[in-house]
């Protein structure tokens, strides 16, 4: 069996030696040595030499021809590159973005290969956005779910006369409202600053005067908590930011940092200039943090303390929003900590010029 195999393959390898040995050897061969059709205008000539030219000039025209002809039908056999790129595009018009271009099967042209590196690129943060914004619903519809059915509940039992609606109770209301309108408006100015469409009032400003006022603000806090509240700045120059949602980010953190720092604590604010940017940090003796807590820190609705209830504990939202607020300002917001029981640190890096 194997034998008549290997003759046949045999056959089929000799047979297409015959066929290249008859198409192209042969003609050429003809044209070179023999009477061709070429010898009453090589007449004309008067030397030989000449007319072995015209001979090899014919001879260049066939291969040219053949070559011609050969690189005709590989090009129609083989995949058009653009004929994929448009089959990609209309998958992600289908909200398929799990596509992707390429590897190509042949040796494609410098621009195709950027254009399919550019749709690539292109299609994967669609991917992220749309795990984002699946992700968001989500936590949306389960961050709203809760102060919801507590007001239902609450005014289903007035309505039924379980108990009396009295201002005790209409303050409990008035509390689960106030906790949704900030939550709605967590999610819509994190909208604004993930999109970098927020709103920025940019003005040169002296964040050594910014923290120190923002520091006024919190010592009482600090001081009714029992912790130490001080500040190290350096000589810092004047950063193009703006100021109110700069503060902000600072009420964030130092509120962040109180929450998680026992009596007896302390909490550093220190400012200082590294490599054409201004670094801002808070550091607490707090709770700490550990290593997959840092990767998850600033994700919506994240904490630390699953325990803690979403009225002492804010939305969940404000280093979400700290960190875009400093991303839309081209700085980053970089969480560290050497585990738990041993504080952390929060570095704002803000550029010097927008």
């Amino acid at each position: 069996m194997k034998l008549t195999l290997w003759a046949q393959m045999a056959a089929r390898i000799l047979l297409a030696m015959l066929f290249g040995l008859t198409v192209f050897a042969g003609p050429i061969f003809y044209i070179l040595f023999a009477k061709s059709p070429l010898d009453p205008l090589s007449e004309l000539v008067r030397w030989a030499p000449d007319r072995l030219g015209l001979r090899l000039i014919a001879v260049l025209l066939y291969v040219g021809g053949l070559c011609l002809l050969f690189a005709y039908a590989a090009s129609r056999g083989a995949p058009n590159p653009f004929d994929e790129l448009t089959a990609s595009i209309q998958r992600i018009a289908t909200r398929d973005f799990h596509v992707r271009l390429g590897p190509f099967k042949f040796k494609e042209p410098h621009e195709m290969l950027k254009i399919a590196e550019a749709f690539n690129v292109m299609a994967a943060e669609l991917q992220r956005g749309e795990e984002l914004r699946t992700a968001l619903m989500a936590d949306v519809s389960h961050e709203l779910r809760t102060p919801l059915t507590v007001l239902e509940g609450n005014l289903r039992a007035a309505l039924d006369r379980v108990y009396p609606l009295d201002e005790a109770e209409i303050a409990n209301l008035y509390g689960q409202t106030r906790h949704l309108i900030r939550l709605v408006n967590d999610l819509h100015e994190l909208a604004l600053a993930e999109a970098h469409l927020l709103p920025l009032d940019m003005a040169p400003t002296d964040l050594t005067l910014l923290v120190d006022e923002t520091l006024q603000v919190f010592t009482p806090l600090a001081d009714e908590r029992g912790v130490t509240l001080h500040a190290s700045m350096d000589s810092l120059p004047s950063a193009t930011v703006d100021a109110v949602r700069i503060r902000q980010v600072l009420h964030n953190l130092l509120s962040n940092a109180l929450r998680h720092t026992p009596p007896n604590g302390e909490i550093a604010v220190s400012g200082t200039l590294d490599d054409c940017a201004i670094v801002i940090a808070v550091t607490d003796t707090g709770d700490g943090l550990e290593p997959e807590q840092l990767s998850a820190i600033f994700n919506r609705f994240y904490r630390t303390d699953k325990s803690r209830s979403r009225d002492t504990g804010g939305t969940g939202l404000g280093l979400a929003i700290a960190s875009a607020i400093v991303a839309t300002h081209g700085g980053s917001l970089v969480a560290s900590s050497a585990g738990l029981g041993k504080g952390s640190t929060f570095a704002i890096r803000l550029p010097l010029a927008a």
